[in-house]
């Protein structure tokens, strides 16, 4: 397991580093956060300490423990040091090494790698003088996360804006050598699964509509997380993308959290090629509002219209796509479930299309149980009776060892 140091300086995306943190160690990474003492002007340290369940360090002088150095011995524990937000205070004063708090002590006194995610006005970030400090920390060996364009707490909408961090965590785990390590298989037995490299796709996805709404599905995610923990059992390699769930990931498995369906694609889209296998669980939203508003919209009488865009067709694209992968679909389905699952199976070219009936409350999204039929591309279909969600997982994997072995 990789630990990460997470160092949060004072500026208005400090609220993102507590999403960071969040993320992180969803995705198998131990975060520990330290803070300037303009961080904690924005956030408190106690938002970080539950969200990680870690330390959280704010004082250079306050040393909890006297057989070590605070800020030489965090800098040792660290696998890679990320400092998000980074302001250009922090960035001018790492540049010209200077340490006078718990971050630039920290960074100043590691050979960590160390990564920089800055956050700032758009003149500030473009003036020569923070340019020019960035140039000398980049020949230092800091990598730069570059900031992103849109709407900035100064009112303009230019670049300045922190790294979301999705793609912070999704940079992360793409970096060689520093993926989560996989658990070993909780037991011995060698399966058609044993070492394969699994996709699962989970849960729901969310489409903003303006700050504050957004459209979403039911979906739990508790299906695709039990295919994950099953196959992990299995000892295989497995990488889950998952929409907003309240489920904790398996423990094995490499998480990739994302939000809206772009995101899934996206994520699937820098996965798929070197999968053997993929099971396409989500329940990713099949419209996206075409123009996401800024600012929330505001109550008015009579109707509102929001016009909507087809999203990408996951599952089709990978069956358009897929070359020596197995694919596995998933169809929910409320009426006429085994016609619409086989039209699915043809439709989108799938291996094997598992369906069920969410229009039962009994085995619906939320429910903790599942009953399911699982259809193969020659015609022949599988039931599997209603039982808790693991124990389903074990049997399709179960089936399709029989299948495909």
């Amino acid at each position: 397991m990789k630990n990460i140091l997470l160092a949060v300086t004072g500026g208005i995306a400090a609220y993102k580093a507590i999403d960071l943190t969040s993320k992180l160690t969803q995705a198998g990474y131990v975060v520990r956060v330290m803070m300037t003492a303009h961080a904690q002007e924005f956030v408190t340290p106690l938002s970080f300490q539950v969200i990680s369940r870690q330390p959280v360090y704010t004082n250079t002088f306050i040393e909890e423990n006297p057989e070590e150095i605070q800020h030489i011995a965090l800098g040792d524990w660290a696998d890679l040091i990320v400092v998000a937000p980074a302001t250009a205070n922090t960035i001018s004063k790492l540049a010209h090494g200077l340490a006078d708090d718990i971050v630039t002590s920290t960074l100043l006194a590691t050979t960590t790698p160390k990564w920089i995610a800055p956050a700032m006005n758009v003149n500030m970030y473009q003036n020569p003088r923070i340019q020019h400090n960035m140039k000398i920390l980049s020949e230092d060996g800091y990598h730069f996360i570059e900031p992103g364009e849109g709407f900035l707490a100064c009112g303009y909408v230019a670049k300045g804006r922190m790294a979301e961090p999705i793609d912070i965590v999704e940079m992360i785990q793409q970096t060689p050598h520093f993926e989560p390590m996989p658990s070993e298989p909780i037991n011995d037995t060698v399966s058609y699964f044993t070492n394969q490299h699994v996709l699962i796709t989970a849960g729901p996805t969310v489409e903003v509509i303006d700050p504050v709404r957004f459209v979403s599905n039911r979906a739990s995610g508790k299906m695709g997380y039990a295919i994950a923990e099953a196959l992990v059992a299995r000892g295989a390699h497995v990488t889950l993308i998952s929409g907003p769930t309240s489920i904790e990931p398996p423990q094995g498995v490499k998480f990739i959290p994302v939000q809206s369906a772009q995101n899934m694609f996206d994520a699937v889209l820098a996965h798929y090629k070197t999968q053997d296998i993929i099971f396409k669980t989500a329940a990713v939203s099949d419209y996206t509002p075409c123009q996401p508003l800024e600012h929330k919209m505001k109550k008015q009488d009579g109707n509102v219209n929001v016009e909507f865009k087809r999203t990408v067709d996951i599952l089709k694209f990978l069956g358009e796509e897929k070359t020596h992968q197995k694919l596995v679909g998933f169809a929910a389905e409320t009426e006429n479930v085994a016609q619409y699952a086989q039209d699915k199976l043809k439709r989108k070219h799938a291996d094997v299309i598992i369906a069920n009936n969410v229009g039962d409350t009994s085995i619906g999204f939320s429910s903790d149980e599942n009953e399911v039929t699982m259809y193969f591309k020659d015609g022949h279909a599988v039931p599997i009776s209603k039982g808790a969600k693991i124990d389903i997982a074990r049997q399709i994997l179960d089936t399709l060892e029989g299948e495909w072995q």
